[in-house]
Parts: C-alpha cells; structure tokens; sequence
C-alpha cells in the first residue's frame, strides 16, 4: 500500500496539522517573522541613495519596500520554476 493510499484514522493516523508542518514551512515561518521584525525595529533616520540624489528618510520603509519586492521576485523565479 502506498503512502497515498494509507487512511488518516484518528486512532494512529496523521493529522492534516502535522502533516502541513514541514521543516521548509517552519523555516518560511521563521524567517517571515525575522523580516516583519526588523524593519520596525530600524525606526532611525538613514541616507538612502540610488540612482537620485541622497534622501533621507526612515530606514523602516526602504527595509519593507526591499524585502517586498524580494519576496515578489522570489515568488516570480519559483512560479516560473514549476511550469
């Protein structure tokens, strides 16, 4: 009988649950939490310049502008990966 084929019983089976909890997902948990966090710790002003002139703002923005639009590139490359 293959994996697939197994019934998920309450008396010894696997739950949903613990089955969604792998440890990729618990790393991406993780590391979403770590970039949620650091940027709103970084409330001080910076100098940020790329291709203007220098502006400065706060550093909270720019951290959760850049790790928006990483997390949309990453999400692009994997999307493209899978067809």
């Amino acid at each position: 009988m293959s994996p697939q084929e197994t019934s998920r019983t309450s008396g010894g089976g696997v739950s949903r649950f613990t089955e969604a909890l792998t440890p990729g997902r618990i790393g991406m948990a993780a590391l979403a939490m770590v970039t949620l966090v650091f940027p709103f710790r970084n409330t001080g002003e910076a100098g940020i310049r790329l291709l203007v002139p220098e502006v400065s703002m706060p550093l909270w923005p720019a951290l959760l502008a850049t790790a928006l639009i990483g997390g949309a590139r990453g999400y692009g490359a994997a999307a493209r990966r899978q067809k």
